[in-house]
């Protein structure tokens, strides 16, 4: 049996980025509901209701703009390329689509910018209220997540995140190294906060007082809202496979070999599932802070990542 290609690798990325995604949702979901006491809906509700919300035609109102159907689709779109880019699977990459830190932060940036333009778009107090929020903890999440990885790519002396995986691959020791520690400490806060999960938001309130990624899709409905809610989901799976790569590199395919591919499916299948699990039960026993309390925890991991930095300059020099 031949060896798989680049485009073929990321083809299996991505398409099972899209299979994995609503069931990585299910899973949580459900581990929170039994955590609680309840029964839950089931792993494969996420997937019965984007089914459901696809065979619906959007409902917009009379004045609203193009902008509310244009920004699910730039939504959905940037996930796909983010899912592309991030090594889930593997780290061989396609030459002229480079996966740099600040290329994947930009892709990454254009899908936050769209949620907050179709809040706005809306023309409700909630919507604005709810943009306001997001690209607050966007201004905060962002730089942390760019130093956060920078750290890690002072030692490589490249910011290409298939490079940086593949080298805490073939140094085990760097990942419990002290900047490894403080690196992926980081950004787990930021991966947190930017995928809206406690204690910074909480994905399953509509409450007013205190949601933010709902109060920018109350006016969305059927096919946008479905794109919506994948593009989102999709985002939590790129952003938390590059966390637990990073944080347990073993498994990854650094090589385009069949049973080193089959490996890195199995892997990130695997990791992904329990990293959905940990996060889960700890939303359990984690309340939501209040908002004025967000930027201090966001501020606390910047200075880890400025840590992280300082340490990797002074330990393994610059590149």
């Amino acid at each position: 049996m031949s060896d798989f290609s680049v485009p073929g690798l990321l083809s299996i990325q991505v398409a099972g980025a899209v299979a994995l995604t609503p069931l990585l949702v299910g899973v949580m979901r459900q581990t929170r509901a039994r955590l609680e006491g309840r029964a839950g809906a089931g792993i494969a509700q996420p997937w019965r209701d984007v089914r459901k919300l696809l065979a619906k035609e959007p409902l917009q109102a009379a004045a609203s703009g193009p902008l509310l159907s244009a920004a699910p689709l730039v939504l959905i779109t940037s996930s796909l390329v983010l899912c592309a880019l991030v090594p889930l699977v593997g780290t061989p990459t396609l030459d002229r689509v480079p996966d740099d830190l600040f290329v994947v932060v930009s892709v990454l940036l254009l899908g936050t910018v769209a949620l907050a333009l179709l809040g706005l778009e809306s023309g409700t107090a909630f919507g604005g209220m709810g943009s306001s929020r997001h690209m607050t903890i966007a201004a905060l999440v962002e730089p942390t997540v760019l130093v956060a990885v920078y750290a890690l790519s002072i030692p490589v002396g490249t910011s290409a995140l298939s490079a940086i995986v593949a080298a805490r691959v073939a140094s085990p020791s760097s990942v419990v190294s002290p900047v490894g520690l403080l690196a992926v400490v980081a950004l787990g806060i930021g991966v947190v906060a930017e995928t809206g999960r406690l204690p910074v938001d909480n994905p399953s309130t509509h409450l007013e007082l205190t949601m933010v990624h709902e109060a920018m899709v109350l006016e969305s409905s059927g096919r946008d809202l479905a794109w919506l809610e994948v593009g989102s989901w999709l985002r939590l799976t790129a952003l938390l496979g590059l966390l637990v790569n990073l944080a347990v590199p073993w498994g990854v395919a650094t090589t385009l070999s069949v049973q080193a591919v089959l490996v890195g499916v199995a892997a990130i299948v695997v990791k992904l599932v329990a990293a959905g699990i940990v996060v889960a039960a700890g939303e359990v026993f984690v309340a939501k802070l209040r908002l004025f309390r967000v930027p201090e925890l966001l501020a606390g991991s910047f200075v880890l990542a400025f840590l992280a930095v300082t340490a990797s300059f002074l330990i393994g020099g610059a590149p």
